[in-house]
């Protein structure tokens, strides 16, 4: 069994090899941390005491490291990172259960702004590419809406889970720099989207998104995003389930439906 931080003793230390990077033209390095250990500790507790004193392990000084954070509670998505060779949230990533020394990268598919802090406007088009939002603009009274019913509900709650963290998307083999594949979070949007008694009169808009080049096609079948999503959301079962309709919305086409 790897040796993990639930046994250190008091005054023992938690070793972190962090990439970073100074600016996104700049080539990548890597800097040694040791920080008191506490228990409990979740991986952006200890990103915050490295802030706290940006000291290396050899005792060098250097500049505090940069990464992103907010709700600190598995929700917004923000702190998204690499950690020991898998994509998760630092938030909800206990120290204890990680072997030593905790390996932080950016993750990899998203181009890097600064050290852990990552730009992930790839997805957040992909989501405007597919029109994930109802399209109500409130500005008149349109009265109670239609009710979904408690079946279709249950899923569609799952489905809007999805937090934007892009997790899915590093562990995607198929979302990378050389394609435009939209990844597996905008197509279970698109199945909650077009499952809303209100969102499915634009169903064919989301449909025909996700026809065209880098879209629904470009999904290789790894089931890795399912595996890897924090949330739990059945990502695959999504794809597969866009798969149908696209297919369905097709053929509709063809024959002027």
């Amino acid at each position: 069994m790897a040796e993990t931080t639930t046994k250190t003793a008091a005054g023992r230390k938690v070793k972190f090899v962090i990439t970073r990077r100074e600016r996104p033209e700049a080539s990548s390095f890597t800097e040694e941390f040791e920080v008191p250990y506490r228990p409990n500790m979740n991986v952006i507790s200890a990103l915050m005491e490295i802030q706290r004193n940006p000291v290396k392990a050899d005792g060098g000084s250097t500049s505090p490291v940069c990464w992103e954070s907010n709700c600190l509670e598995e929700v917004c998505g923000a702190c998204s990172m690499v950690i020991n060779g898998k994509p998760r949230q630092a938030c909800s990533t206990l120290i204890d259960k990680l072997e030593q020394p905790i390996r932080l990268e950016p993750m990899s598919t998203f181009p890097v702004v600064r050290d852990l802090v990552i730009n992930r406007e790839r997805m957040f088009g992909a989501l405007k590419k597919v029109k994930a939002w109802i399209p109500i603009d409130g500005t008149y009274d349109l009265g109670p809406g239609p009710r979904m019913a408690e079946s279709k509900r249950q899923w569609a709650y799952e489905l809007s889970k999805c937090m934007t963290c892009g997790v899915c998307l590093e562990a995607c083999p198929n979302v990378n720099d050389r394609n435009s594949f939209i990844g597996p979070a905008s197509i279970s949007q698109v199945r909650l989207f077009n499952a809303h008694p209100t969102g499915e009169m634009n169903a064919h808009e989301r449909l025909d998104a996700l026809m065209e080049e880098g879209g629904i096609e470009g999904c290789g079948n790894s089931q890795n995003c399912v595996r890897s999503c924090p949330k739990g959301i059945p990502l695959t079962t999504s794809i597969a389930a866009m798969n149908k309709d696209t297919t369905k919305h097709l053929f509709k086409k063809w024959l002027g439906m």
